[in-house]
């Protein structure tokens, strides 16, 4: 398999910046990863953050909150309603830095082949 395109799946499919951390170019994959990770962070805050104010509010209910299905979901949906955008603009960054991860690994991978190539052909 050609190195640009295990550069590729790796930040495709295991996490961003780790393409570039096998290309050997640590900048730019801990930048990568520090900013997915960063981005995630935010994300698993806010729904943690719902959901122990949902459980807060059928604990203290006294049985006024019905444990079915559309009342906790009712309850989800007023919860999540101030936290939205900050929610929204870690998505993007995440699905950002994802793309530029497979992207920009794919490239430099791309481009450390061919620069092979050429020092191949210059021994030859």
């Amino acid at each position: 398999m050609k190195r640009s395109t295990k550069a590729a799946l790796l930040s495709g499919l295991i996490f961003p910046g780790t393409g570039h951390l096998y290309l050997k170019r640590y900048v730019h994959g801990a930048i990568l990863c520090m900013a997915s990770a960063t981005a995630i962070y935010f994300i698993v805050s806010a729904i943690v953050t719902t959901a122990l104010e949902v459980v807060e509010k059928i604990q203290n209910g006294n049985g006024a909150v019905a444990l079915d299905m559309a009342t906790i979901t009712d309850l989800v949906s007023q919860q999540s309603s101030g936290s939205e955008q900050p929610m929204n603009i870690a998505t993007v960054a995440l699905v950002v830095c994802w793309v530029i991860g497979i992207v920009d690994s794919y490239r430099q991978g791309r481009a450390q082949e061919k620069l092979d190539d050429v020092e191949g052909e210059k021994e030859s």
